[in-house]
């Protein structure tokens, strides 16, 4: 066989699979498609009736005749100018549908309905609460926007050390850091803007900051507020889902730290001192102690069908969202699957030799017991810490749970082992929801990765 036979059915091949794709259930266009051949052979039927009441009223010129295939039979004559006319409206859309996609369709881009079906299913998708902060809920949020664009991420604001902690206390705004991670997470793509995001300036009077913890602060300013500022942030990187804060009060976090040394209890004041300083936590809370919760953060929560805990800094990056005395009630009355995500390593200073039991209690001891339904916890033994970096400590050690069933799975990073991968994460997450509302018949996520 002629190789150039061979390269063109494979072109055909696909062209057919692709286009039977826009036939598909729930993509919204086989309705257009519809109307468009309603409204053409509306005109059609319109331009047949001007041209008959032409032919009897014989004011046509005579090559007409033959223009319009008058000598053929009129079977054979509607056959043949219906095949033509679904031919050149078949070319007719194809073209118009590339000149139009054209400026938007990168290169390499997969076919344009392949977007489309995912986009579909990701709109349908159940809504998704994750609470938490740091690196380990922008982990998570990268993972599931591939299942559902129906995602509220409500993220702390004690945090007060680095980049975030200078603006803070420099401008008065809430500090960005935590918001710009899980801004750039969410990213339609992981595109140069979204690098940019994540850019962190190393020299200079800007030795620290990342451009966008900059870029939220000025965005605050020009707009009024930092809600706002969250809002036009993430359509600069279309995010799918929001980013929304647990509180907009200037909070602080508090620890109160026991160490054989002391013996009493430390108070210590500041999320970023917590774990710098030499002690075990026996418990955190939060200065003003009633600080008001966001409305949007606790619509989102009562709306959700899954709220996901974690992963992340248990006292400093979880806590401080729950202690906010709003955000607590609203898991706790919400109908939604509650999760904990256990991280896979203990945190120097932070969770020494805790095991899952050990971090579930705490978070017992500090909003009561039945805030979670299931805690996910990483089961791959052995792993290697060797080239962790600082404030590792060590494998989490599996526990049985009392006040929570527990799910134990593969969620490691191959080659960070004492991190999750978001990818494995995610998995796991919409497998454990999955199975638990396929009884119920609650809304099922489906895969599209």
């Amino acid at each position: 066989m002629n190789p150039k036979d061979k390269d063109f059915k494979s072109i055909l091949r696909g062209w057919n699979s692709s286009a039977l794709k826009w036939l598909m259930p729930g993509l919204g266009i086989k309705r257009w498609i519809v109307l468009l051949f309603f409204g053409v052979t509306v005109l059609a039927l319109g331009l047949a009736y001007l041209l008959v009441n032409l032919y009897r009223q014989q004011v046509v010129p005579d090559y007409f005749y033959y223009l319009t295939l008058q000598f053929v039979p009129r079977l054979v004559r509607a056959a043949l100018f219906g095949a033509l006319g679904i031919v050149a409206i078949v070319i007719a859309l194809i073209q118009l549908n590339r000149s139009v996609l054209s400026p938007f369709v990168r290169p390499g881009d997969e076919p344009v309905v392949d977007k489309m079906m995912r986009h579909r299913q990701r709109l349908q998708g159940p809504k998704v609460v994750a609470v938490g902060g740091g690196t380990g809920l922008a982990t998570l949020l990268r993972g599931l926007k591939q299942y559902t664009s129906n995602i509220t991420a409500i993220v702390t604001v004690a945090d007060d050390g680095g980049s975030s902690g200078r603006l803070r206390r420099e401008l008065g705004v809430l500090p960005p850091g935590d918001f710009r991670n899980c801004i750039a997470a969410l990213a339609d793509s992981e595109s140069l803007t979204a690098q940019l995001f994540q850019y962190r300036f190393n020299e200079g009077g800007l030795d620290g900051h990342s451009f966008g913890n900059l870029y939220i602060a000025a965005m605050a300013a020009v707009t009024g507020s930092f809600e706002k500022a969250l809002v036009e942030s993430s359509r600069v990187l279309a995010v799918r889902g929001r980013i929304l804060p647990s509180t907009l009060q200037n909070v602080i976090l508090m620890g109160d730290l026991r160490s054989e040394v002391w013996g009493p209890a430390n108070l210590v004041a500041g999320e970023s001192k917590i774990t710098q300083t030499v002690g075990a936590i026996e418990r955190v809370y939060m200065e003003p102690s009633d600080a008001r919760a966001y409305p949007d953060a606790i619509r989102a929560i009562l709306e959700a069908d899954l709220v996901v805990l974690g992963p992340g800094s248990l006292y400093t990056s979880i806590m401080p969202n729950l202690l906010v005395p709003d955000i607590a009630k609203a898991i706790r009355a919400s109908r939604a699957l509650r999760l904990y995500v256990c991280n896979v390593a203990t945190q120097v200073g932070e969770t020494d030799f805790y095991t899952t039991r050990d971090h579930l209690v705490a978070i017992d001891r500090h909003v009561q017991a039945g805030l979670v339904d299931i805690v996910l916890a990483n089961n791959c033994l052995g792993l290697d810490f060797a080239h962790a970096p600082a404030g590792v400590g060590q494998q989490v050690e599996i526990e049985e749970l009392e006040s929570a069933r527990l799910v134990a799975a593969d969620m490691v990073d191959g080659a960070h082992p004492w991190r999750h991968a978001s990818g494995k994460l995610a998995q796991t997450v919409i497998d454990v929801y999955n199975r638990e509302r396929r009884v119920s018949g609650a809304p099922v996520i489906e895969g599209n990765t």
